[in-house]
């Protein structure tokens, strides 16, 4: 079972500030704890952007787990999850044989699955790296490196009049193609993610 809530966070936070703005002695955090509502799940989840509900997902669906997701925000994705590029990475920045990159790199696999499977808007455009001067073309040729290292196909490195046949409007020298990036729609996603035949208090105080 999935459990959203900011019920427990926004009555922690008004007692902290009533007490705070009070003239009687400091509080004791024992006495604050006993004063809050108390509820006993599996696992607790901190935050409600796309991380969160995706672990809450995984422990309840797949490990049968009952957990509770609480955020300051009344719904979930309302922070980072909903501003930002959208972009399915490929796996090229992180260093090779860190954890960072085996997860970049499944996780890529795994959330193009997932977005076929449960029809989520997403396309694997593929993405130009460029470089607008000779200087930075070093940089292009160790992150070609770094993505053959992590298990990236099909990286190709291209002169910069072949990269505007991608792209008419580019200015570069050289360019770096990754035809295993893509685009998801964050916003679909989410939902996508959230099991609502088990939520409750989303958004109540």
């Amino acid at each position: 079972m999935m459990k959203l809530t900011n019920s427990i966070t926004k009555t922690l936070f008004q007692k902290i500030k009533n007490i705070s703005n009070s003239s009687k002695p400091p509080f004791s955090s024992s006495s604050l704890y006993k004063s809050i509502p108390k509820e006993k799940v599996d696992c607790l989840v901190i935050g409600a952007g796309i991380v969160g509900i995706a672990i809450a997902k995984e422990l309840s669906i797949n490990h049968g787990r009952e957990d509770l997701v609480v955020d300051s925000a009344p719904i979930f994705g309302t922070g980072t999850s909903s501003r930002n590029s959208e972009v399915i990475h490929a796996g090229i920045y992180y260093p090779p044989n860190t954890l960072k990159a085996a997860f970049c790199f499944r996780g890529k696999e795994l959330l193009y699955k997932y977005c076929r499977d449960h029809e989520i808007p997403h396309k694997q455009i593929g993405k130009l790296i460029v470089a607008t001067g000779l200087s930075e073309v070093p940089k292009l040729t160790v992150l070609m490196t770094r993505g053959i290292q992590n298990g990236v196909e099909g990286l190709r490195m291209m002169e910069g009049y072949k990269a505007t046949t991608l792209e008419p409007e580019l200015q570069c020298v050289k360019a770096l193609w990754s035809p295993s990036s893509g685009i998801v729609d964050s916003h679909s996603l989410m939902p996508s993610l959230v099991d609502y035949d088990h939520t409750m208090d989303l958004g109540r105080s």
